[in-house]
């Protein structure tokens, strides 16, 4: 079951690295391809698909195994999300109207109120910052307070994994990856979406080598810096993947070394113990 922010868009193929047809085919995916690219897929929406897809593979007697890098989604699987006020339209426009004048004051003043959710939310994540602020306006508390007082129990037993990797390779691979990306047509999908009528705003396009993509496209840039500009981006990504790991709270976090290096070994090890410990949800 993947618990990519951006897998669960039809459409976005390349970019999200999805897995291939006859791999789809052989063993059976999750929350891949489920809605359109011009819907709004939230942490809430995941959290509710995520519990039918698990509900559904326990009723066949098999295993979820949830893979994805979405730290927001891992979260509201394991431990649900906080009844946040709703949203109020007076402050969110105001809102909304200070990012377009200045992204970064915003930033910087969710750093000062909420350090812990301007280390976890992207910086041109303007959905969560936004919201971040919003919740610490109307309720006095930050966001990461309200998630601390909802942490209780696990509302499952995982088996929390990583693959460990220098850091030197970490990058060179991401290098790899992105310049695979623009090589197997990148660029050709951005422009099939666009044609197809999805916007150049749309949620979908906070991906990752998406929104590069979109400004070369719409001529704010020349292709070499998206290509750059995608680099950059994967890896502070990759960063800031890093330290959520290292400083988990959903769980404890077995580090196995990479599939290369004999880490399908060390995972094989590790499941059968934690069957036995009885971590089985």
């Amino acid at each position: 079951m993947s618990a990519d922010a951006f897998a669960v868009y039809r459409g976005l193929d390349i970019g999200t690295d999805k897995p291939r047809p006859e791999d789809r085919r052989r063993i059976r995916h999750h929350l891949v391809d489920i809605v359109e690219p011009t819907a709004r897929f939230s942490a809430g929406d995941f959290g509710r698909a995520a519990d039918a897809a698990i509900a559904d593979i326990s009723a066949r007697d098999a295993t979820a195994v949830v893979a994805g890098g979405t730290h927001f989604y891992l979260r509201a699987l394991l431990f649900g999300l906080f009844d946040g006020p709703p949203r109020d339209p007076t402050v969110r426009a105001r809102l909304q109207q200070e990012w377009e004048m200045d992204p970064g004051a915003l930033r910087q003043q969710l750093q000062e109120i909420d350090p812990a959710s301007a280390e976890r939310i992207a910086a041109r994540d303007q959905q969560r910052i936004l919201r971040a602020l919003e919740v610490f306006e109307l309720t006095g508390v930050p966001l990461t307070t309200h998630w601390q007082r909802q942490r209780q129990q696990l509302r499952y037993r995982p088996l929390l994994t990583a693959p460990r990797r220098d850091r030197t390779d970490l990058y060179a691979r991401i290098e790899a990856r992105v310049d695979m990306m623009f090589s197997e047509g990148l660029v050709d999908e951005v422009r099939g979406l666009l044609s197809a009528g999805v916007p150049p705003r749309a949620h979908a396009f906070k991906a990752i080598g998406y929104g590069e993509v979109v400004g070369y496209v719409r001529g704010h840039w020349d292709l070499d810096t998206a290509v750059a500009r995608t680099k950059h981006a994967s890896r502070l990504l990759a960063k800031r993947q890093l330290s959520w790991l290292r400083h988990l709270r959903e769980g404890h976090l077995h580090w196995v070394a990479p599939v290369e290096a004999g880490g399908t070994k060390d995972l094989i090890h590790l499941w059968h113990r934690h069957l036995e410990e009885g971590g089985v949800s």
